[in-house]
């Protein structure tokens, strides 16, 4: 107990009298040094003493899918740094193949009473995978948000990235270059953004030949395999799902012996860090993430104050940034 009355005091630059005051719920503390002190408990991993159990700590799970696709990092910094803003601690929460799963981190933030949860990419973009831990989170009536296209009927707000502007500006920026045979790597069959880009290109295309559709996993080695199919069916500019998958793309076309962008065009999505740094520099459609989770935790934190918040999505216009990867058509 004395360890832990001095951790907790440390962490909260308060003195041991005050932490001991706060877990014997004695008077005499402000509220702000309170829930200061709960929040030091949690984030220390230390039970919270029975009578304050019942209490949501300050804490915010951050669930995210990969640290590896720079665009989860980037989302992650400006979440975190909006929530401390508030008053917040975010849990960072990723997923790990073989091991700790979406719905495990859901049970272990539930067991640290925590004041929300925002999903940042994630199961809820898959028709076909588990959903039974977002309606444990509904039913124990969790702040939740979710960023990115999301499967009907969940029932929570999101914030998204308006998938069918982001290829139309694609779409007609290679068709501006000449590109006539335009191909698409998507995603899984069921993941809900790709099918929103599916249908844009569709829809702009007028008639897109089903061979000119590539799915993949979100992976740079996902968009080689996919992306060299589309090759060897003869597109001449292909738009991706994610940089990683536009970055495999490009070394799939090198490898054939292509130049990009003079054989071969590309263009990601994403516009996530050092897209501009890659040779050559790759044409993306930016995501406007400052925006986007600034956006996600004012929708949290009325839901966290007592506010009722429609479950309704919020698009976001995204920007064709166009660099190296994408060219005039060849002309053979």
């Amino acid at each position: 107990m004395t360890r832990r009355l001095a951790e907790v005091a440390k962490k909260v630059g308060v003195s041991e009298a005050t932490v001991s005051r706060v877990l014997n719920g004695k008077p005499g503390v402000s509220e702000a040094t309170r829930q200061a002190v709960l929040t030091a408990l949690d984030v220390l991993g230390y039970e919270r003493p029975t009578q304050l159990r019942g209490e949501r700590a300050r804490l915010v799970g951050l669930v995210l899918p990969e640290l590896q696709n720079p665009i989860f990092p980037a989302f992650a910094e400006v979440i975190g740094g909006a929530l401390a803003q508030l008053g917040l601690t975010p849990v960072l929460c990723t997923q790990t193949k073989g091991g700790v799963s979406e719905a495990d981190y859901v049970e272990l933030l539930l067991q640290q009473q925590v004041s929300g949860v925002v999903f940042a990419g994630g199961l809820y973009a898959q028709a076909d995978a588990p959903h039974d831990h977002y309606r444990l989170l509904a039913e124990r009536n969790i702040p939740v948000v979710l960023v990115n296209a999301a499967i009907e009927d969940l029932g929570f707000p999101g914030v998204s990235c308006d998938d069918a502007v982001a290829v139309e500006q694609a779409w007609r920026h290679l068709a501006s270059l000449g590109h006539e045979r335009i191909g698409l790597v998507l995603g899984p069959g069921d993941h809900v953004p790709s099918a929103r880009k599916l249908a844009a290109a569709r829809a702009i295309a007028g008639d897109l030949p089903e061979e000119f559709v590539a799915r993949a996993i979100f992976s740079l080695e996902g968009g080689h395999a996919a992306a060299s199919r589309l090759i060897d069916r003869g597109v001449t500019g292909i738009i991706c799902a994610s940089d990683p998958l536009a970055l495999g793309a490009v070394r799939a076309a090198r490898r054939r012996g292509y130049d990009v962008p003079g054989r071969i065009s590309v263009v990601g999505y994403d516009d996530s860090a050092f897209m501009n740094c890659t040779e050559p520099p790759l044409t993306t459609v930016r995501q406007p993430i400052e925006a986007m989770g600034r956006a996600a935790v004012e929708l949290l934190n009325a839901q966290v104050g007592g506010t009722a918040v429609p479950a309704e999505e919020l698009l976001f216009e995204p920007e064709l940034v166009v660099r190296g990867s994408t060219g005039q058509a060849p002309r053979d």
